[in-house]
């Protein structure tokens, strides 16, 4: 079965906005401190710091990225990275007047792309998509959520595939692109909401209104199974419902196919997965996109803490497991 064809049926047996484990924040008492209210029912996730910056942390994970496109360049694959802003500097009128965010991470975005461009890694500034995206009911990240919007999804994907068709020749031919359905408004609640807050709280806060798209199975694509070029990494921003990759492959015309897993997974453990997988080993990509979030941009594959068991592993074991993959 192809990769299109099972994520399409996986996201039927997806729940609404699947995203961060409970883990992330336990339970009780400390699943309501891992959101901030702020104003007119905008929830924020309280993981992500809006004060410190962890300077030398993004610096280690900007030479990790740099250690791997160049053994992927050796197998002759590309690297795009993908770093989605954090919500809180969006909507910083909207945090709590005691909880304000700080001129360091209110910088801390446009710090990392110079970052990423100074090493000489490929990467699209997302922030100014998102601010575009802003206008009339279009909002770049759901209310009571942790996620960008479909529009964000769809708009960065856009981007992203101008950044790719500029820079590389895609292999196969035009007409592999996925069909994208027809929107579709949907009541629910967000999942910082659903999550993480009491009852009372949750029904005060309220239901978002989620505009999405209807999935729609390219059958001529999932008979022909054509190899895919391009190769998407990341976590629930990038799954299936909010219609990133779909977008995509809508975009560069031609198929592309999706490695993600739950936030608290983490990056690293997710681009292994796809590296040591059979899939990797039997047809090589032209271009990876690996999707990262800043708030945890500066967590390396051995935070403990942060990524499940699965999740970690030493800087050393993840080198070996690299180069093993990346001979």
């Amino acid at each position: 079965m192809s990769q299109p064809l099972k994520a399409l049926r996986l996201l039927r047996r997806l729940p609404l906005l699947a995203g961060l484990l409970l883990s992330l924040a336990g339970t009780g008492a400390q699943a309501a401190s891992a959101v901030i209210t702020g104003k007119d029912g905008w929830l924020f996730p309280a993981w992500e710091s809006l004060s410190k910056v962890d300077n030398a942390g993004n610096a280690r994970t900007v030479a990790l990225l740099k250690d791997v496109q160049q053994q992927l360049a050796r197998e002759n694959i590309a690297l795009v990275v993908l770093v989605v802003p954090m919500k809180a500097p969006f909507y910083a009128q909207r945090l709590p007047a005691d909880q304000p965010l700080s001129p360091a991470v209110a910088q801390r975005y446009d710090q990392l792309q110079g970052n990423l461009s100074k090493a000489g890694l490929t990467t699209l500034n997302i922030k100014p998509i998102l601010q575009q995206t802003e206008q009339g009911k279009q909002t770049a990240f759901y209310r009571a959520d942790y996620h960008w919007t479909a529009w964000s999804a769809e708009n960065t994907a856009d981007a992203t595939a101008k950044l790719i068709t500029g820079k590389y020749r895609l292999q196969g031919e035009p007409g592999g692109g996925a069909v994208l359905g027809d929107w579709f408004d949907k009541r629910a609640f967000g999942d910082l909401a659903s999550n993480f807050l009491p009852a009372i709280k949750r029904k005060a806060i309220g239901r978002d209104i989620y505009t999405v798209r209807h999935q729609v199975e390219n059958e001529d694509l999932l008979i022909d199974d054509a190899p895919a070029p391009v190769q998407v990494i990341g976590n629930s921003f990038v799954q299936p419902y909010l219609g990133f990759t779909q977008k995509l492959s809508n975009a560069l015309d031609r198929p592309v196919t999706l490695t993600w897993n739950p936030g608290d997974v983490g990056p690293w453990a997710t681009l292994l997965q796809y590296l040591e997988s059979p899939d990797f080993a039997q047809h090589k990509p032209q271009v990876i996109v690996w999707q990262f979030n800043e708030g945890q941009f500066h967590l390396g594959p051995d935070a403990a803490a942060n990524w499940n068991a699965k999740g970690v592993t030493s800087l050393n074991q993840w080198h070996q497991r690299i180069k093993k993959a990346l001979p």
